[in-house]
Formats: structure tokens, sequence, C-alpha cells
């Protein structure tokens, strides 16, 4: 099929509009999230999504994005160009209707886009609604077709600017300042995503460029070998239990699946997915479906062929979770007609999927073990080690339980709780030290904040098998404190592999709906702040993708003038408010007191500067990144020391605070 013939198929008809354009400037968060750094950047992956759906359609094999000079940034593809002849009942151009209406694009109609990452049409339109200024360039049909808009509304009529034998769309944007509270593009965070998307849509190549400095910056990513090279990247720091990645693809069907994993000898289950290139951080269907058939796939052939005995030689079954330990796995899949719920909307609830995705996988599966016996042999070999392991640590889970207050015993007696009792309203500090501890009991509002001293150093959640883990004082004091239980997977028992025992993790017990992490601003406290990090993203990750966990922000200097105290909480922040506060009164002297622990400071300094939510700061951990921060702790906290050693150096001149 011709260029032509293509464009012709993709027409003004095939833009259906379903309402118009509505308040997006007045209320910006609705669609974009916040009007921060995060949202901010997401105007740029909504215009990406639209050329990676040109990609997924067949039509596009090149994405560029460019940050340019005055600030604005373009994102230019070679698809088919959006159409711009005359929209039936709109009575204007497609182009005009696609970037001033909002629920108005191609992916409504089957005949245009089969599946699609920006499924509701919204993309393109509050993009151009939250800027100063958009451009769009389209290439079509031998004719450059430009028009240009301002916050929203059409400027210009699309004017013919030249000829051009190339096919594609080119939008230029500048991000509104009276919108947003953030200026300049974050180089690193974008070409996360763009790697992202590279590895996910195989051969496509997606460039960012920044020309904005001295120099020009440029990465590009292309993967041939699509998801096998995703999981050689998050699993580069790791030890492989085998070099060969196994690979299930099925592009036929309802459901086109892709699935790539690997062992290492960690102890850590490192599985991302993904419905038509968004990440379903809460999983869906399609989760239940992989864990489902890769418990039943791996079990199948092990007692087929005899290499699943317990210790004395007694048949055992092993559970999902003993064949998720040390695994890493992609898994992604493209469905017409999505159905998203959960807290972040990102967890897919279409019924017919976990079926499809079960079938797929389990004969995927079923057909590398039979080819591979020797790698099938060491990933059941580490599977009942795994399952070893969680028999001792069942008794630390018990152990755990019986301390519950849910189940009649007793909280821990350093916690200091709080008086109201509704979860909703109660929110628990995890305190680094005695010291800072009794602080901020003292400090505290006893209303609704629990405190829960931690002594010493928490153990490393990446390195350290479920029985030791659970054997650690501070783990099982933050388990019981929080009163979620821990372990169990809901997948596994939707399957019965395993009956739900009154300890196993569920989030509806938790005592606390802001779980808020509080440690000296020094190198200590940032190792403790990342262990409890760690632990809570590999053990509890349901808290982080549920919105719970909080990291305060305790202020680093206090300036004194007089009898004027500020408290400042970044270096950049101390700098200025110093060359204000000498232009104001030159005269008199100032006094820089640095905080290293917040044993420091006093009760009512602590509960004024960290604590008191109308004066605090909090920040809210998310997962928006799922591969870069499962890679980021693994490098950090793993066993690869030559790893870790690379994101030091890679980020030293970053570090904001450091005490040697």
């Amino acid at each position: 099929m011709t260029n032509k013939e293509q464009s012709a198929q993709y027409s003004a008809e095939k833009i259906q509009v379903l309402k118009g354009l509505e308040a997006v400037r007045k209320r910006p968060a609705m669609y974009i999230g916040d009007v921060g750094k995060r949202g901010l950047h997401h105007l740029i992956y909504e215009v990406v999504d639209n050329s990676v759906d040109e990609a997924l359609a067949g039509h596009c094999s090149k994405i560029q994005v460019e940050f340019n000079a005055d600030g604005s940034v373009s994102i230019e593809d070679n698809g088919r160009g959006i159409p711009v002849d005359i929209h039936k009942t709109e009575k204007k151009p497609a182009l005009e209707v696609v970037m001033t209406v909002l629920h108005a694009g191609g992916k409504f109609d089957k005949g245009s886009y089969k599946v699609s990452g920006g499924l509701h049409g919204v993309g393109v339109s509050v993009v151009n609604a939250l800027s100063e200024w958009l451009e769009a360039e389209v290439h079509r049909e031998g004719q450059i077709h430009k028009q240009r808009y301002e916050r929203g509304n059409t400027k210009t009529k699309i004017e013919i600017i030249g000829k051009t034998k190339k096919t594609g769309t080119k939008v230029t944007f500048m991000p509104d300042d009276k919108i947003f509270n953030v200026k300049g593009w974050d180089f690193d965070l974008i070409a996360d995503r763009l790697r992202e998307l590279a590895y996910l849509n195989s051969g496509l190549e997606i460039s960012l460029v920044d020309t904005t400095g001295e120099e020009k910056r440029k990465d590009a990513f292309k993967f041939k070998g699509g998801l096998s090279d995703f999981i050689k990247f998050l699993d580069s720091s790791t030890n492989s239990l085998h070099n060969k990645v196994i690979t299930i693809n099925k592009e036929s069907g309802e459901a086109p699946i892709d699935v790539a994993m690997r062992y290492n000898d960690g102890y850590s289950e490192n599985i991302l997915s993904f419905v038509n290139n968004i990440n379903t951080i809460e999983g869906g269907t399609h989760m239940s479906g992989f864990r489902s058939a890769l418990t039943r796939g791996f079990n199948s052939y092990g007692n087929k062929n005899n290499l699943i005995k317990g210790v004395k030689g007694e048949k055992i079954t092993l559970s999902g979770e003993d064949f998720r330990e040390g695994l890493t796995a992609v898994v992604s899949i493209k469905v017409a007609e999505p159905q998203f719920e959960g807290q972040t909307k990102t967890k897919l609830g279409n019924g017919e999927i976990k079926g499809i995705v079960d079938a797929i996988v389990y004969e995927g599966v079923q057909e590398f073990l039979e080819q591979n016996p020797s790698i099938a042999k060491r990933v059941i070999g580490k599977a009942l080690m795994s399952h070893r392991s969680r028999e001792a640590a069942r008794k630390a889970r018990d152990l755990i339980r019986r301390k519950s207050a849910l189940e009649g015993g007793s909280l821990p007696g350093k916690l200091a709780d709080c008086s109201n009792k509704d979860p909703e309203m109660c929110e628990i500090y995890l305190v680094e030290g005695d010291s800072a501890g009794g602080s901020a009991k003292q400090g505290r509002d006893r209303r609704f904040q629990a405190i829960l001293p931690l002594r010493g150093k928490v153990i490393n959640a990446e390195k350290a098998r479920i029985d030791k883990l659970l054997s650690n004082n501070e783990i099982q004091t933050i388990i019981t404190a929080l009163g979620t239980g821990f372990g169990g997977d809901a997948e596994d028992r939707e399957e019965g592999e395993q009956k739900k025992n009154a300890a196993d993790f569920d989030i509806e017990r938790l005592r606390y709906h802001k779980i808020i992490i509080m440690t000296d601003a020094d190198v200590d406290g940032s190792h403790i702040r990342t262990l409890l990090l760690t632990f809570l993203y590999r053990k509890m990750p349901q808290l982080i993708t549920n919105g719970n966990v909080y990291v305060a922000q305790p202020p680093l200097y206090r300036l004194k003038q007089g009898k004027k105290s500020v408290y400042v909480y970044s270096e950049a922040e101390q700098k200025m408010l110093l060359e204000r506060m000498r232009k104001d009164n030159k005269t008199t002297k100032i006094d820089i007191q640095r905080y290293k622990g917040l044993g420091e400071m006093n009760p009512d300094q602590l509960w004024s500067t960290t604590m008191d939510p109308e004066k605090r700061t909090l920040l809210l951990v998310t997962v928006e990144d799922a591969a870069e921060a499962a890679k980021t702790f693994t490098d950090l906290m793993g066993s690869d020391v030559e790893a870790r050693r690379s994101f030091i150096e890679a980020n030293a001149l970053f570090v904001g605070n450091l005490d040697i």
C-alpha cells in the first residue's frame, strides 16, 4: 500500500468527536496530574504517545524529541500525518479538530488504530490548551501544512508552506508559565521514558536532542531485541542463573502478547507489566494470567521430571512466590479496549485477558523448559531453596501475627501510638534513632501522629532471603506497627495454591494511611532511608502504589538575624535567602546553624519545621518509572560492587548534601 493510499484511508471522517474542550486551563491537574515537574513533562509523553500509536499501527519507524533554545519542545515522527481535510460534522480541518477539541481523535475509530496508548483522545488537545503557543506541521500528500494555536485557540488558518516527499507530523509547543510553576526540561527523565518505549516497540527508533546547552546532547534508542534487550538492561548488575532470556511472543489473536524473563541469584522479584505501552504498576488480569501460568508451568514440568521433592523426598507443591524469587520479567500486551481500574487507574480489569495470557504463557514456559532442561533444573532448584526459607519465615510471620494488636496482642513497646483509631486520619513516623524519636514523641500531635523510633540499621531487603528478613527486630517492629501482616500472595490464592493466613499482607488492615520516613540529613540518614524504601518497594509495594509512603523534609539550616529566624531546606534556598537578608539588613550578623541530625532540634522546632501539617513539606514516594526505579534499587543495594560504583560516579555531581 502506498503512502497516498494509507493517507486516504486515514482521513477526516475517521476523527470522531465525543465532547468539546472544557475547562482544561482551569483545572489542569485533572488531565496531567499536577502543574509541577511531573505535569510539565507529561505534556511531552502525550504527544509522543500519538507518534507511538502510529508505530503500533505500522506507519511510523522514527520519532524525535528536541528541546529548543527558547524553552519549547518539538516532537516529530514519520507517520502518516494528521489529516487536514474538512471534518464533516465540525466543518473545519481535522487537524484543527484534533488540536482544539477534547476527546477527538482517530483512536475511537477501529479502522484507524486497533490499539492505542493515548486511550482517551485528550492528549494533544490538552497539551495545546496548556501551552502559550503550539505549532503543528503536517507532511502529507506531497505538501507541508502548518497551523498555529495560542492557549488552545486557533490563531491561523492551515497554510501550505511547501512541498515534501515525506509524511509525518511535527508538533512544537511552549508550556504556559501561567499554568506551570516550574520551567526547563529534565533530559534524563525524558530519556528514561523514551528508552522504555523503544524496548517495548522493537525496531522503533526514538531520539532525544537537547540544543539548549553549550554542547549539543543526544541520545538515540533502538532495540532489535525488544523485551530481551529490556531484560538485559534491568538485569545488568545481577548474577544471572542463565544467559538465555526466556521469550514468549504471539502477535496474532485477540490480545497480542510479548513476554521476556530471566532468573538471577537474588531474592527479589522484578516484574514490569504494560498494556498498550502504559505501565500497569498495579498489575491486573494480565498479571494474574502470567503468574498462574508461570507457577503451573514450572510445577507441571518439575513433577513430570521428578525434580520437586522435599528434604525427606516427599512430594511438595511450590508456590508462585517460590518461582518468582530472583525473577526479572517484562509482560507487554496489546488490548483493543482496555478497562483500567485501581488507585492509579493503571490496573487492567478486562476479565477475558487472564485466560488468554494464561494459555499463551503456560504453553511458552512448557516449550522452553522442554528445550532447555539444564536451565529448568537450575530454576526449580532455586525455587526449592526459596520454599524451605519460606517455611522458616512462616514461623517468624506467625510470631509477628501474635504480637499484632489486630490479633489481640500488643503493639511494639517503643511505638508511641495516636489516640485516633481511624486509619484515614492517622499517620506514623518511622524515625531514625531514639534521640530524634524522643523529640518527635514530645513535639507531635498525639491525636493523629504515631512515632516509631528505629534503632540501628535496617536489614537490606535486596540481599536478604525472607526468613532472614523477618528475623530482623526492626522489620518485625515495622510490620507489627503497620498492622498489614506480611507476605502471602493474592494472585496465588486465586489459583488455590495456598490458603489465606492471618499473617498474610492485607492493605485493608493498614493502621495508618500516611507512613512517613524521617531520617537525618547526613550519609547515615540517607542510607537508613534507602534501606527502608528498599524494604517497602520490594516487599510491600502496594503501600507505594497506593500512595501511603512519604519522606519527611527536615530543614538543613536555621538562619538567624537578630530576633528573626528562618528555616532553610536546600542549599540553593540558603544561598538565595542569605543574599536577601544581607541586602535587607547589612549591619546585623547572620548566624547559620547546620542541622546534621533530627536530635539537634528541640520538640517545638521539630514540630514547626517537619511535623506540622500546616507548614511541613512531605515528598510522596511514587514509582513513576518502575523500570528505572527497579534498576536503581538493584544497583545501589545489590551485590554488584561495580554497578554501585558506576551509579555513584555518574550521580556524584548532583548530590546536594553530603557529609564526609
